[in-house]
C-alpha cells in the first residue's frame, strides 16, 4: 500500500494504493488479461491464481479506491448495479431494507422486481433525515439502510453521521451510494458509514468509456466477506475496464474542481432565469440543506437539476436546441449531459411514485462537464428561449 495516508487528495488520487508493476516497473500498472497464473508447485504461496478471485489490474484499482475513501478494502465490479447487488448478498434471506426515498431507479428495480421475489426482501422508503421515521421503520429483520446523498435527480442530502449512529445502535449495516459525489467531494466512512458504493462509470472513470462499479468496506471483516461474494458470484470488473477506471482516477481532482465550479456558476445563473420554476443544487444558499452540504461535502457537486415552467413538451423543446449538453442516460463524464428523469433514469418507477417524490415531466438533470462555462451558459440561455418567448 502506498504511503499517502497524510497527503492531500490531489496527491493521493495519483499515487494511492498498490500500483507498482513488479515485472517491469512500469509507471502505470499494465492490463493483465490472463485468466490463470502459473503455480510454482502444489501448495506454494501465491498472490494471484485465477482472475475471478484476484487480478493484478483490478487489485490496483481496488486498493486505490479503498485508500481514497478511507476504507479497509474494496471490490471492483462489472457495473454499479453489480456492486449494489454484491452489497445485497451480505444480507440474510427475508431481510428488511430501509431505503432513501426517491432512490435511483435501478436500485428500486433490483429491490422490488428481483430481491423481493428471489430473496424475500422487504423494503421501506423513508426520508432518512427524519430520524423518528427511520427508527419507526426499523424491524427485527432490518439488515441494511441504503443511503443516496445527494439523491438522483433532486439532489437531496442525508445527514450520514446521524443515520450511521442510529444504525449502529440497532446493529444495522449502512451503505452510501457515493456515485454523485465521488471520494473527491465526500468520504462517507468518515461519518461512520460501513460501506460505500460507486458506479465507477461516472466520475471515477470520468470519460464515458467504461461500465464499472465498486464497493469500499470500512472494516477488514466486511472487506473479506465482499471478496468472497465477488469470487463466488463472479460480478467482477474486467482488467481493461479496471485499467480505464484507474486511469480516470488520476485526473479526478482536476476534473471535479472544474466541473463543480462550472455547476455552481450555472446553478446561480439559472436560479434567476424566468423560464425555470426551481433549481436544485446543494451549493446554493437557497437549497434547504445548504448547511449540511458545507458540513459533509467539499462543494455542491457537478450535477444541477432544474424544473421548467412547463411539462414534457417544454422539456423536448429545450433539449432540441442543445448540442454541448447531450441527451444521455449517464453522467459524470467530461462532456456535459442532460437527462429527462421522468422517462429515463426513473422511467421504470410507477408514475404515482414519481409524482410523490417530485419527479415531474418538466424536470431535467444536468451533468455539468469540463467545457468553458461561458459556452455552457450561452447554450442553456439559447435553449430556454424556446419556452420563454
Amino acid at each position: 500500500m502506498s504511503d499517502t495516508k497524510h497527503a492531500q487528495f490531489a496527491t493521493q488520487v495519483i499515487h494511492a494504493g498498490e500500483q507498482k508493476d513488479p515485472a517491469y516497473n512500469a509507471i502505470m500498472p499494465p492490463v493483465v488479461t490472463a485468466s490463470s497464473f502459473i503455480k510454482e508447485n502444489i501448495g506454494a504461496p501465491q498472490e494471484f491464481g485465477y482472475s475471478r478471485g484476484e487480478n493484478p489490474t483490478r487489485h490496483a484499482l481496488e486498493s486505490c479506491l479503498a485508500e481514497l475513501e478511507g476504507g479497509a478494502g474494496a471490490i471492483a465490479c462489472a457495473s454499479g448495479m453489480a456492486a449494489t447487488a454484491s452489497v445485497m448478498e451480505l444480507l440474510p434471506r427475508d431481510a428488511h431494507v430501509i431505503v432513501t426515498a426517491s432512490v435511483y431507479g435501478g436500485t428500486f428495480r433490483l429491490l422490488e422486481d428481483c430481491r423481493s421475489k428471489t430473496s424475500g426482501f422487504t423494503t421501506s422508503y423513508v426520508d432518512l433525515n427524519d430520524l423518528t421515521a427511520v427508527e419507526a421503520a426499523i424491524q427485527d429483520n432490518t439488515a441494511l439502510i441504503w443511503i443516496e446523498s445527494p439523491t438522483n435527480p433532486l439532489l437531496k442530502l442525508v445527514d450520514m453521521q446521524s443515520v450511521a449512529e442510529l444504525a449502529k445502535q440497532h446493529q444495522i449495516l449502512t451503505c452510501v451510494d457515493n456515485t454523485f459525489s465521488s471520494p473527491w467531494n465526500q468520504q462517507p466512512i468518515k461519518f461512520g458509514i460501513d460501506l460505500v458504493m460507486h458506479s465507477t462509470s461516472k466520475y471515477v472513470g470520468g470519460h464515458s468509456d467504461l461500465i464499472g462499479g465498486a464497493v469500499v468496506a470500512a472494516t477488514p471483516e466486511l472487506h473479506k466477506r465482499l471478496q468472497y461474494i465477488a469470487m463466488a458470484v463472479g460480478a467482477i470488473q474486467g482488467p481493461f475496464d479496471s485499467y480505464l477506471a484507474l486511469r480516470g482516477l488520476k485526473t479526478l481532482d482536476l476534473r471535479m474542481q472544474r466541473q463543480s465550479s462550472n455547476a455552481q456558476t450555472i446553478a446561480e445563473h439559472l436560479e434567476q432565469h424566468p423560464a425555470i420554476e426551481q433549481v436544485f443544487y446543494p451549493g446554493l444558499p437557497s437549497h434547504p440543506q445548504h448547511a449540511l452540504c458545507k458540513q459533509q461535502m467539499k462543494t455542491g457537486g457537478a450535477v444541477v437539476a432544474i424544473r421548467l415552467k412547463g411539462g414534457l413538451e417544454e422539456a423536448k423543446a429545450v433539449i432540441g436546441r442543445l448540442k454541448y449538453f447531450v441527451l444521455a442516460d449517464s453522467l459524470g463524464g467530461v462532456e456535459s449531459m442532460i437527462n429527462h428523469a421522468f422517462t429515463m433514469s426513473h422511467g421504470g418507477m410507477p408514475v404515482e411514485e414519481k409524482y410523490a417524490v417530485g419527479i415531474t415531466e418538466g424536470l431535467l438533470r444536468l451533468s455539468v462537464g469540463a467545457e468553458a462555462v461561458e459556452d455552457l451558459i450561452a447554450e442553456l440561455d439559447h435553449a430556454l428561449e424556446a419556452i420563454s418567448t
